[in-house]
């Protein structure tokens, strides 16, 4: 994540999994495979907690967002950068339920990654209806949102550093 500046002062991304259990047995459910050209935001307190670093051996994260509207932008920066979620419930939906579901998701996307839908990612939220438990709508896409939020701080939460990109974890440990 972050890769304003390139992947040599971007953090590592990673795959994560949140679950939430709602009234009458309905369960939501949300995968998230984290690689976003923008940073990672803790919805909570709004902190960035994965992105583009100062530089390249910095722990310390700048926020993508505000460097671009200060005029830092990357030109050059292949579509290679993507975050993808699927949002599962155990609810019967039809069709069209799902895909209103999965349009509310998308809203767990901007919460927990900014900016989010650039022209340098390729963002998508599928969702999966398996059950015959009755819900909502609108309290299956508000706790799809949420869950898809969750996955993807967990996402960053988990992940490993790799290929001289560090993790979450580490650039934690290296300001502590």
């Amino acid at each position: 994540m972050g890769k304003l500046y390139g992947v040599s002062r971007a953090t590592k991304g990673g795959v994560g999994y949140h679950a939430l259990a709602l009234s009458g047995g309905v369960e939501v459910h949300a995968l998230a495979v984290v690689n976003a050209f923008g940073d990672v935001i803790e919805p909570a307190t709004g902190d960035v907690i994965a992105g583009a670093r100062a530089s390249q051996r910095s722990p310390r994260l700048v926020g993508t967002a505000q460097r671009m509207f200060e005029g830092k932008i990357r030109k050059s920066f292949g579509a290679t950068n993507t975050t993808l979620a699927v949002v599962m419930t155990n609810a019967e939906l039809s069709k069209i339920q799902a895909r209103k579901m999965a349009e509310m998701a998308q809203d767990g996307l901007a919460r927990a990654i900014s900016p989010v839908h650039t022209l340098y990612d390729g963002d998508l939220v599928f969702a999966l209806s398996l059950g015959r438990k009755t819900a909502d709508l609108n309290t299956l896409g508000t706790a799809a949102a949420d869950a898809t939020a969750r996955a993807i701080v967990r996402a960053v939460h988990v992940a490993s550093s790799m290929g001289g990109v560090p993790s979450w974890r580490d650039l934690k440990k290296s300001v502590a």
